[in-house]
């Protein structure tokens, strides 16, 4: 029988919100290209060491790290329309306050990273919310090629955004690129505001801002999965930052390139991009996000060495032009297939808290890469430091490809929880301890375990301790009876009875299955007992 054909790279677009979301991404993407292309030249001419034009690529990256965490937080306790407004507002501001700057003639080196940075809080502030949309806008089965569609469309941007950008800076001047940015950036507002969400109403209050930070850090502290997806996405973005942080200078100082160039050789990257998103569908249905990872990073960090080789050895802009088209490629199919892996790791209700302190390390490394890289740059060279982060990029790669991308969670509403050990208390008591917000919870269900399961029991319990941390306790312990060693205690205790309330809603039908089993490894009479109790002084 012949294989069956790939599912087509641009499915995800039959769906119509999704579809009038992607395409207004796709002009303020190319705006954001058109922006970066004409900061980083700039800097060439203002500052030209590699420190500073790598501070571009670094002032840009940086409000990620610092604000992806807050920022994924509100996207999840917020109206996600209204939250998403008003990123887009923070960034047309600050596009038109660099845009007076500059034609004022105040624009200067420090004042353009600063101008990046404003830029970059934007982004920042945008990027969760924008990470956790997507599952809104498509089916489950959409989803993964969704991420890879906007991985496309980011990278159509890229070939085209820089592309655009080098002419106008050629022509007409670093001021009309960061104008047409602004420009761009409205079209994505407009988008927003006739895409009508519908999103269930909440059956609890809203969760606070600091609540949310910390549920948000316990969840992904508690789930491998995502915490895979992060180790994997810090070592393939520390060292390939390289490539981003130097591409002004290798275009500038060491090809002997001019603007109109940097643009192209920066849509070379984008055109290997897009040409890997539509090659993905194939390489999905034939390896796991674990092997695509571990092979995008070893060939990316091939393409950064022919980067780096390419003047010294004399090969020009065409082996230079070969390298970043590959690395594209590579980047799309590690950069999509990562953020697929920590989007399909979270259920719906910590999505964006979770994509949030993901993206806060990638770009935090991102951002410590360029930087390192810079300074490499400064003492040893270009082409040095792209060859060294070469080699440590394939290196580390290969030290964490053990650590699996493939779990999923089941973001499937439980209709209950294990009603056996977890007893719904009367409706009356329900009504009035759901504003007892003061008081905390503790919980405990007791089991009898004979000495054959004792092992497997105390094993399975670490995976129910993962379950009640991800579903919002503060803390949980397991105890056993000293004078009958067959008796444990588990226990664990949520902030308040709303957060308990949250609790029973937030487990997927993956965590009941885990807390049952736990249920069912008890051989006393009735079976295993719970209780609850609330804090009172």
């Amino acid at each position: 029988m012949g294989a069956m054909p790939a599912p087509s790279a641009f499915a995800p677009l039959r769906h119509p919100a999704f579809r009038l979301l992607w395409c207004a991404s796709l002009a303020s993407n190319i705006g954001l290209w058109i922006q970066n292309t004409a900061a980083g030249w700039l800097m060439t001419s203002l500052a030209p060491s590699p420190a500073m034009v790598s501070m571009v690529q670094a002032a840009s990256m940086l409000p990620v790290f610092l604000l992806a965490l807050p920022s994924g937080a509100l996207a999840d306790i917020m109206e996600r329309r209204a939250y998403l407004l008003l990123t887009q507002i923070w960034l047309f501001a600050a596009a038109v306050l660099l845009v007076v700057t500059e034609l004022s003639g105040g624009l200067g080196a420090w004042s353009l990273l600063g101008f990046t940075f404003l830029l970059g809080c934007g982004m920042a502030m945008s990027f969760p919310g924008w990470a956790a949309t997507t599952p809104e806008l498509v089916p489950r089965e959409d989803l993964v090629g969704a991420i890879a569609l906007n991985g496309i469309n980011f990278n159509i941007a890229r070939a085209l955004g820089p592309a655009v950008g080098g002419l106008i800076v050629a022509s007409f001047g670093v001021g009309t690129a960061f104008a047409l940015n602004a420009l761009c950036i409205t079209a994505l507002a407009v988008a927003l505001l006739f895409w009508k969400r519908t999103a269930p109403r909440p059956a609890l209050p809203p969760e606070s801002f600091f609540s949310a930070i910390r549920v948000g850090m316990r969840f992904v502290s508690a789930t491998p999965a995502v915490k895979a997806a992060i180790l994997r996405a810090m070592v393939f973005f520390l060292f390939g930052a390289a490539v981003w942080g130097l591409m002004p200078l290798l275009v500038r100082q060491e090809l002997g390139l001019g603007a109109e160039a940097f643009g192209l050789m920066l849509g070379c990257m984008g055109a290997g991009a897009v040409f890997a998103g539509f090659i993905m569908p194939r390489f999905r249905a034939r390896y796991g996000r674990g092997a695509i990872v571990l092979r995008a990073s070893v060939i990316s960090s091939g393409a950064m060495a022919l980067l780096g080789l390419a003047a010294p050895l004399g090969l020009g802009w065409p082996a230079a032009a070969l390298g970043i088209f590959v690395y594209g490629m590579c980047w799309l199919a590690g950069a999509s297939t990562l953020q697929a892996a920590a989007s399909l790791a979270a259920p719906n209700w910590v999505r964006a808290r979770a994509l949030g302190i993901y993206q806060m390390s990638f770009f935090g490394a991102m951002a410590a890469g360029s930087v390192c890289a810079g300074w490499l740059g400064s003492h040893m060279g270009v082409p040095g430091a792209l060859c060294l982060f070469a080699v440590l990029g394939a290196g580390s790669a290969l030290l964490v490809r053990h650590h699996g991308l493939d779990a999923e969670s089941s973001d499937t509403r439980p209709e209950h929880t294990a009603r056996h050990i977890r007893p719904e208390p009367a409706a009356a008591e329900l009504r009035d301890l759901l504003h007892a917000d003061q008081g905390r919870v503790l919980e405990t269900v007791r089991y009898s375990i004979t000495p054959a399961d004792r092992m497997a029991f105390l094993s399975h319990m670490e995976e129910v301790r993962r379950v009640r941390m991800r579903a919002g306790a503060t803390l949980w312990r397991l105890y056993e009876n000293v004078a009958h060693p067959e008796r444990f205690v588990e226990l664990w205790v949520t902030g308040s009875w709303t957060e308990h309330l949250r609790e029973e809603r937030r487990m997927t039908e993956a965590d009941k299955a885990i807390v049952a089993k736990a249920a069912a490894f008890d051989r006393g009479e009735p079976g295993a007992e719970a209780a609850r109790y609330i804090n009172l002084m």
